[in-house]
């Protein structure tokens, strides 16, 4: 999944990664974080962290690359490494070297 951080701005640090669901499917869980809807209350994001109550845009990676909310943001999407080969070759049809 893409997980942007957009509790301090529009373009926050974003990583490619995997996440589980909750049994409910309720919550995604990633990196220790668990995170839930805000069922279309957002500004610009539509999860928020249930501990610290930050904002993230969590969505499907794009076949394009093209993630960001904003396309002029030439701030880097970090890509998890245990993900790297399954994005480059099943997300965006491309084989790293």
């Amino acid at each position: 999944m893409y997980i942007e951080n957009k509790s301090s701005s529009l373009n926050g640090p974003a990583r490619i990664g995997r996440v589980t669901f909750s049994k409910t499917g309720k919550s995604i869980n990633y990196g220790g974080r668990t995170f839930q809807s805000l069922k279309g209350s957002g500004f610009k994001a539509n999860f928020f962290d249930v501990e610290t109550g930050e904002r993230f845009w969590i969505s499907g990676p794009r076949k394009d690359g093209k993630d960001r909310l904003y396309a002029e943001s030439s701030a880097p999407v970090e890509i998890d490494a245990e993900v790297t080969e399954e994005y480059w070759r099943d997300i965006r049809g491309k084989l790293s070297d």
